[in-house]
C-alpha cells in the first residue's frame, strides 16, 4: 500500500481543488475536515452551512473551517451556472427555468465549478446512487476527447508480490459499462493505461483477456477482444497492449512463453482489461473475497476531469483516499 502513501503526497505538493457535494454526509465532513488537516487538497463542501455547522459542533471537527462552503441555495455564481448549464443544455430541450432549478443541486453544481474552472475534481457517491452521479457529470463535463465511454478501474493490492509491481495490479472494467463493444473496449484499455500512468508511476503492460489466447479458441467473443487490441493500439501507439490473452498467459512468466511467445506483455501484464463488466465485477469481487486482495476504487475513467464515485458502503478512508486519486487524475489531466 505504499502507493497510496505515494499517491497522497503526490497531493500534497500540487494541491487541487476538490469539490465534495455531500457536504452534511457524515463520513463525508469527517473525510473532509482529515483531508484539510493533512494539506492533501483544497475542499469546497457542498451543503446547507448551518447543517455543517452542526455537524462540525456534534463530531468537535477542527479543520472544516479551511474549507469553502458553499449554500446550493444561495451562493454568488447561481445565476453563471445557470446560464452555463442553460447553454450546455438548450440543444437537449432545456430550459433556462430547468437550469435555475439544477443549479441548486449539489451534483449538478460541483459538476458545473470543474466546467466553469472553479474546482478541479469531485468526489460523491456516498449517498446518492452511481446514475445520479454520472448523469450531471456526463451532461456537463462530458469524456475526454477521444474516448466515448466512461469505465471504473480497481487498484488491487494482492499479496502476490511476482505479479503487476509488487504485487499491484489495475483491473477494468469493473464498475461501468456491462457490454462493450470492440471500439469501447479498446477505449476502456487506452483509459486504464492511462490511469496507470497518473496513479502508479510505471509504464502500463496493458492485457486484453479472453478465454482464448493467440487464436487457441475461435469464437466472436474473442474476436471482439482481438479487434479491441488493434483498435486500442492505434488510439494510442505508446502503450503497451497485447490480446487477446488467457489471464494466466497474462501474468506467468512460463505460461506465456509457451501460448504467447515474443509478446512484450504477456507473462508481465500489470493492466488487466475483461471483455465486460460481468466478468470484471466478479473477478475483482473474488480476488478481494478469496484472495485477500485490497481493491481500491471504482476510479472512473474517460471523463474529461475527474468525477469519482463512491460505494454507499463507504468509509472515511475510503473518501479520504478517492480525494487524492482525484487530486492526482486532475495533476496528470494537467499534463496532458
Amino acid at each position: 500500500m505504499d502507493l497510496l502513501k505515494q499517491i497522497i503526497e503526490r497531493a500534497k505538493t500540487n494541491k487541487q481543488r476538490i469539490v465534495l457535494p455531500e457536504g452534511t454526509e457524515e463520513r463525508t465532513i469527517k473525510a473532509a475536515d482529515q483531508l484539510l488537516g493533512d494539506g492533501i487538497a483544497d475542499i469546497t463542501l457542498i451543503g446547507e452551512p448551518s447543517k455543517i455547522k452542526e455537524l462540525v459542533s456534534k463530531f468537535e471537527l477542527k479543520n472544516i473551517n479551511k474549507a469553502d462552503i458553499l449554500d446550493p441555495e444561495n451562493y454568488p455564481q447561481k445565476q453563471t451556472y445557470t446560464n452555463l448549464l442553460f447553454e450546455l443544455r438548450k440543444s437537449k430541450g432545456m430550459t433556462i427555468e430547468q437550469a435555475a432549478k439544477l443549479a441548486t443541486d449539489p451534483l449538478y453544481i460541483g459538476c458545473l465549478m470543474i466546467k466553469n474552472g472553479d474546482a478541479d475534481g469531485e468526489i460523491a457517491g456516498a449517498k446518492n446512487t452511481t446514475g445520479d452521479v454520472l448523469r450531471p457529470a456526463l451532461q456537463i463535463i462530458k469524456t475526454a476527447p477521444g474516448i466515448s465511454v466512461v469505465s471504473g478501474a480497481f487498484l488491487m493490492f494482492t499479496k502476490t508480490k511476482e505479479y503487476g509491481k509488487d504485487g499491484l495490479l489495475l483491473f477494468a472494467d469493473c464498475a461501468v459499462t456491462p457490454d462493450p463493444t470492440a471500439s469501447q473496449l479498446a477505449e476502456i484499455a487506452v483509459a486504464t493505461g492511462h490511469t496507470a500512468r497518473a496513479l502508479v508511476g510505471e509504464e502500463p503492460r496493458i492485457a486484453m483477456l479472453s478465454f482464448s489466447t493467440k487464436g487457441s479458441a475461435k469464437h466472436p467473443m474473442a474476436d471482439k477482444v482481438i479487434e479491441a487490441t488493434r483498435l486500442a493500439k492505434d488510439i494510442d501507439p505508446t502503450l503497451a497492449i497485447d490480446g487477446e490473452l488467457q489471464a494466466d498467459a497474462a501474468l506467468v512468466t512460463s505460461v506465456a512463453s509457451s501460448k504467447a511467445p515474443g509478446s512484450t506483455v504477456a507473462g508481465k501484464a500489470n493492466v488487466l482489461v475483461f471483455p465486460n463488466l460481468e466478468v470484471g465485477n466478479i473477478a475483482y469481487k473474488l480476488v478481494q473475497r478469496l484472495g485477500g486482495a485490497e481493491a481500491v476504487g471504482p476510479i472512473l475513467q474517460g471523463m474529461a476531469a475527474p468525477v469519482n464515485d463512491l460505494s454507499r458502503g463507504c468509509s472515511v478512508s475510503d473518501i479520504y483516499n478517492m480525494v487524492a486519486i482525484a487530486a492526482n487524475q486532475a495533476i496528470a489531466a494537467k499534463k496532458q
